[in-house]
């Protein structure tokens, strides 16, 4: 984890301290658990409830000699009882306590980033709706197709980023088969919410189910059907994955705005601010930063799927193949996906938007952006749609030399290039007539059905 791109409450689930309070709160459930079934004497549940704690120096010098953090950390603990030491961590094994313990931080970490993308929707949808009038040119191959509005281009993002949050399918829980409207992020919560006591090799010997099942209610988590010494890392390799998909919608986003910030487009750009420099050496530079920084951390987001996956695969009831990995990615997964929502979020809200600018490029290909209105318009006539390519075609190309020539898009009367040409063309005037060659060149057209998709988008 670099500190550059991590928020404090974030952070603040995954550092030493939250990862052994969680593995305390799993221990004292544990306990608590016992106790209900008969084993631990209240005194004894009592007294480790409200006395046991650790020292994170302790474990590091008790775990430089074991080179085992669980054992250090159950030696530390046990340091601050008495004879009722004897009942902690009693009939588990590692993983029982730390699987069930990062189901936790993961748990509440999802809840963070669940509510970081509800928050880039809404940035998003205002967006939209502020910009669902603004024309712009639509662009494929990075070349001019045809009249747009960027309140357009907006909704497609909302509709991305908004699948994480809300969609239906089919979720099986330990009952029943039944239909659900979780989200997918919310579903992933679902899926990394389950704990396991169910001992060194999963077969609950030395554990009665009563106790996983007592235990990980306490903890507001799911006993996992069935585990051998771990949970079962498809749980974890779904969300990575899922926190990777949604990196690569939000890394599209960002390419946009990057695209739109060049100086040739210049149709948006990243706001600015008073004292900011853009360049040691150009002082008149104003980069699009913050969107190139979110590209980045994105692929950083994705590349953490990729071990996620190869970590299902271990050997027999379980290997410690994993467990480095997983010091990585896990934290570095949720903290890094909520740095880069926030980032995303702020760049958008703050983002500024130059109608003018995009009225101009929108124009720049002397009015090639209307080619295909036309060519619908002659087979009504019964022309071949060959023929009626062949037409329209060649007028296009007679602007596209105009232009490499620096001939001007539109003349003194506002008319395009392309216009000019259609208008000339005497066999094509003769099929469809001037006034409805004109009429295809009218913007309206485009956005006739704008309000209608944002109901479709936005309710």
């Amino acid at each position: 984890m670099v500190e550059r791109y991590a928020r404090e409450e974030m952070k603040g689930l995954w550092d030493l301290n939250a990862k052994y309070s969680a593995w305390l709160e799993v221990e004292k459930a544990l306990v608590r658990g016992w106790n209900k079934l008969g084993l631990i004497p209240n005194s004894d549940c009592e007294k480790i409830c409200k006395n046991a704690k650790f020292d994170i120096a302790r474990i590091d010098e008790i775990e430089a000699v074991t080179k085992h953090d669980l054992i250090a950390f159950t030696t530390s603990v046990a340091e601050s009882l008495g004879e009722e030491s004897r009942w902690f961590h009693y009939g588990i094994t590692s993983s029982d306590c730390i699987d069930t313990a990062v189901a936790l931080q993961m748990r509440d970490s999802l809840k963070i980033i669940i509510e970081d993308v509800k928050h880039l929707c809404e940035v998003i949808k205002k967006r939209a709706l502020g910009h669902k009038e603004t024309l712009m040119v639509g662009r494929s191959h990075g070349i001019h197709g045809e009249p747009i509005t960027f309140g357009l281009v907006c909704a497609i993002w909302y509709d991305e980023i908004k699948k994480m949050i809300l969609t239906t399918g089919m979720f099986i829980d330990p009952d029943k088969l039944h239909r659900f409207n979780h989200p997918i992020l919310g579903h992933n919560n679902l899926m990394i919410s389950v704990g396991q006591l169910s001992g060194a090799m999963g077969n609950l010997a030395h554990t009665p189910m009563e106790l996983e099942e007592l235990v990980c209610e306490d903890l507001g988590l799911k006993a996992a059907p069935a585990s051998n010494q771990v949970i079962q890392r498809d749980r974890y390799a779904r969300l990575i994955s899922d926190l990777a998909l949604l990196a690569s919608s939000c890394e599209k986003i960002a390419i946009e705005i990057r695209h739109l910030q060049r100086t040739e487009v210049y149709e948006a750009e990243e706001y600015f601010s008073q004292g900011q420099k853009g360049s040691s050496a150009m002082p008149h530079k104003r980069n699009p930063v913050l969107s190139e920084n979110i590209t980045g951390l994105c692929r950083m987001i994705r590349s953490f799927a990729i071990p996620a996956m190869e970590n299902v695969a271990l050997w027999h009831e379980r290997d410690i193949s994993h467990s480095s990995v997983e010091r990585f990615i896990l934290p570095d997964s949720f903290i890094t996906t909520d740095f880069m929502l926030h980032r995303l979020s702020d760049l958008l809200e703050k983002l500024v938007v130059y109608p003018k600018n995009m009225m101009k490029n929108l124009n720049l290909t002397g009015g090639l952006v209307f080619s295909q209105r036309i060519l619908l318009e002659l087979p009504k006539k019964g022309v071949s749609r060959e023929n009626a390519y062949k037409i329209v075609q060649r007028n296009a190309m007679k602007v596209w030399t105009d232009l490499q020539e620096g001939k001007a898009a539109l003349n003194n009367k506002g008319e395009s290039l392309y216009l000019q040409y259609l208008l000339s063309d005497s066999e094509l005037v003769g099929l469809i007539g001037e006034n409805a060659i004109k009429e295809c060149f009218e913007f309206s057209y485009y956005t006739k059905n704008v309000e209608a998709i944002f109901k479709r988008v936005f309710g």
